[in-house]
């Protein structure tokens, strides 16, 4: 008896054994390469948890690890017997490693794209984050910080990269701003949280779980993050280094806010915590919030920079106007620092978090600026400089501290630190003068 027509049809339609095994042989590959979309067509919704949201966890990762130091540094000294250099060079490897990885790491992203690029590196923090919580002295914790900061040294770089491709410009330095707080809620999650986790669990276990975050954070980028159509690969040879470093805008930007940036990334991450301790001598607890307090500035302050940034281009005024601005009254907080100022001790470290993250708007301003095949490039040429600067001030800021002698409970002088900040003021102030006299004239 034969089969009814609609039955015939569906039986031809229906793939052949081989045609499955060849569907499963090729699925990695589909994983690996993502469903391709041409940029603009996605809608704002889907652009929303398609592309911002997997990056901007990311983000979250990168600057919670960058910053967990500061709540486990009792813990550190306490277990590996850590003199103020040696926590300064263990926290700051982790600048070291971010920076030289930036020019490998802009390469990739320009031939391979942000999804895949992240994909890999996070595995490879994940690896870093198991090997810190196995670590039991200075070598090993070194080692594996160090691996962490190449394992994260993309989450920035790749949502601006992937940013860049699905957004329109006007809207770029306002979803910066979003995606600098996202990073600023990971700094958060690094103080009172993290204080409160440690009741509950050791830091080891602790280190464990964020590991379990970073692979969860890969997986969500590989399968949900779309892939553009593939570009003609343009070799990173040394007239493009040389295009980006001398690009006009680059170098003025470069000139103004590199070095603050620097202070900013290197100071925020570890020494705050440790001046708070030392010279006002408050408990773990109280800085834990102050902290908090500090990280909750940095999301409303990168947010508040990405809008202002925005309004300031609808209405032809120049954004680095604005930065030279920002890094005016930067300077000044420090130089509070620097003077011992009693009257506003508490307000001071929430103050330097907040106006400090004017110094995240030179990523827009050189973005903007440059070809759309080198933002991948001139962003990792910022972040090179920016994290080699920061991994100078952290440890450098620890090597000036040594200087003094501790109380016998292990607290440091306050001239100790005035005398650091003091040098930070100093390294800081010829780029904001060359600036403003080139302005004024």
């Amino acid at each position: 008896m034969r089969a009814p027509a609609a039955t015939r049809d569906a039986q031809a339609a229906a793939p052949l054994p081989s045609d499955w095994r060849r569907r499963w042989a090729t699925a990695p590959a589909r994983w690996w390469c993502g469903r391709e979309r041409v940029p603009g067509t996605l809608s704002g919704p889907a652009t929303l948890f398609l592309v911002f949201i997997p990056f901007a966890l990311g983000h979250y990762i990168s600057w919670l690890l960058r910053s967990v130091n500061a709540m486990l540094a009792p813990q550190l000294v306490a277990q590996a017997n850590l003199t103020p250099s040696q926590l300064g060079m263990l926290t700051s490897t982790y600048f070291l490693a971010f920076a030289f990885a930036q020019l490998p790491i802009g390469i990739a992203l320009d031939r391979y794209g942000p999804r895949r690029v992240q994909f890999v590196l996070l595995l490879i923090a994940a690896i870093g984050t198991l090997a810190f919580a196995g670590g039991r002295d200075f070598a090993g914790l070194a080692i594996a910080r160090a691996l962490m900061g190449f394992g994260l040294a993309a989450c920035f770089m790749s949502a601006i990269k992937a940013l860049n491709t699905w957004l329109p410009a006007n809207k770029l330095p306002s979803v910066q701003g979003y995606l600098i707080a996202a990073g600023g809620l990971g700094a958060a999650t690094a103080t009172l949280p993290v204080r409160l986790a440690l009741h509950h669990m050791s830091w080891q276990w602790l280190m464990i779980a964020l590991a379990g975050a970073c692979i969860a954070v890969a997986l969500l980028i590989l399968f949900l993050a779309p892939t553009p159509p593939a570009a003609p690969p343009r070799p990173f040879t040394r007239s493009a280094l040389v295009e980006t470093f001398t690009h006009p805008v680059f170098r003025e930007t470069a000139m103004l806010v590199l070095l603050p940036h620097t202070v900013f990334f290197g100071v925020q991450g570890l020494w705050i915590a440790r001046w708070l301790a030392d010279v006002p001598r408050y408990g773990e607890q109280a800085i834990a919030w102050l902290l908090y307090l500090g990280m909750a500035a940095v999301i409303f302050g990168s947010i508040a920079v990405g809008m202002l940034t925005e309004w300031a281009a609808k209405r032809g005024w120049r954004t680095l106007d604005i930065a030279a601005a920002g890094i005016l009254v930067f300077l000044l907080l420090q130089c509070a620092f620097a003077s011992g100022w009693r009257p506003a001790q508490q307000v001071l470290p929430v103050l330097f978090m907040l106006v400090g993250c004017v110094t995240g708007m030179e990523y827009s301003i050189v973005a903007q600026a440059v070809p759309p095949a080198l933002t991948g490039r001139a962003s990792t040429c910022l972040n090179l400089l920016i994290f080699i600067g920061a991994f100078i001030v952290q440890a450098g800021f620890g090597q000036v501290i040594g200087f003094w002698r501790p109380s016998p409970l292990g607290n440091y002088p306050a001239v100790a630190y005035q005398c650091a900040f003091a040098l930070l003021v100093l390294i800081q102030l010829p780029g904001l003068c060359r600036y403003l006299l080139r302005r004024f004239r």
